[in-house]
């Protein structure tokens, strides 16, 4: 192995080793409600629904390209490749909708009574889960065509194309548009962000807005009220601009990686990183920001130290 291989898989370990155990750690504190008998409050579902979708996003693409780094290549075959492929993009695309869930969802939540979405508050959380499970089998199926797409590497002609993912290469034919693929396959994602966007903007404005009258009136009272859901709707903002960036920064990368059809040192390590930024800083963020986990962790910590 030459010295920049060891140095990538050293990476990719403890990146991918914070990500998975940050998420891990999380999904179990967002089942604690359950095991505990406590009622979960609506937003722990889309966290959950978030969590899992990052994990799966570390393992489905993190773990096989450390792998890679450690020189352990060619260990998937042709259906192992394709399943790892659509495995992966199904978990970046679910979390990408969760967070743009997440950001809907909140700004319901903190809209004042004479807005449009007031309306929609005693309604939005009862709505959650099966929002959650329609991400996940919408994208389980516009998905699906991609397996049909990748053909067998050992058997390549001039009539196909290579795709280089780092642990495994798949093909595609020639005549395959690429553009036409990234249009319609991420067209979902890009109305995601662009709602993610929006609903950002609009929490910035409700933020200022509550800041400006919470000044106005100098109430400590309301000001500690409204402090949770002013510290869920920064971590909600921090989430939104984080996933918004490192998705934007991948999927050029990816894209470029893809038309050129060649292997470039530079192009699939950049593009495996970014792809794990997110769900590798998005636990902690969580847990920083969510008043909820620090209680769910303190009863962990009382409970360990009784025994």
């Amino acid at each position: 192995m030459q010295f920049n291989d060891w140095l990538l898989a050293i990476v990719f370990i403890i990146q991918n080793g914070i990500g998975i155990l940050g998420n891990s750690f999380l999904l179990f504190l967002y089942i604690l409600p359950f095991l505990t008998g406590h009622t979960p409050r609506p937003i722990d579902s889309i966290f959950f629904n978030l969590s899992l979708a990052n994990l799966n996003v570390l393992l489905f693409r993190g773990l096989p390209q450390t792998m890679f780094y450690l020189g352990l290549k060619n260990v998937l075959d042709l259906l192992g490749c394709k399943l790892i492929q659509y495995l992966h993009t199904v978990s970046r695309s679910v979390s990408l909708t969760t967070t743009c869930l997440l950001s809907g969802f909140q700004g319901i939540i903190i809209s004042p009574r004479n807005s449009r979405w007031f309306q929609l508050k005693a309604q939005a959380p009862k709505y959650i889960i099966p929002s959650c499970l329609f991400c996940w089998c919408f994208y389980l199926f516009i998905n699906f065509t991609m397996l049909g797409i990748m053909h067998n590497s050992r058997f390549m002609s001039n009539n196909t194309k290579w795709w280089h993912l780092g642990y495994c290469s798949v093909a595609a034919p020639v005549s395959f548009n690429a553009l036409f693929f990234v249009i319609i396959y991420s067209l979902p994602d890009v109305i995601c962000i662009g709602f993610m966007s929006w609903a950002s903007a609009y929490l910035i404005f409700i933020l200022h807005r509550h800041h400006q009258q919470v000044q106005h009136i100098r109430n400590p009272h309301l000001s500690a009220r409204t402090f949770p859901e002013t510290k869920a709707t920064h971590a909600s903002l921090l989430l939104v601009c984080t996933h918004v960036s490192f998705y934007s920064i991948n999927s050029i990368i990816t894209f470029c990686n893809f038309q050129f059809g060649k292997y470039y040192s530079f192009f699939t390590p950049t593009a495996q990183f970014t792809a794990a930024c997110f769900p590798c800083i998005s636990p902690f963020v969580l847990i920083s920001y969510d008043s909820q986990l620090h209680k769910y962790f303190y009863y962990l910590w009382c409970n360990k130290s009784s025994l």
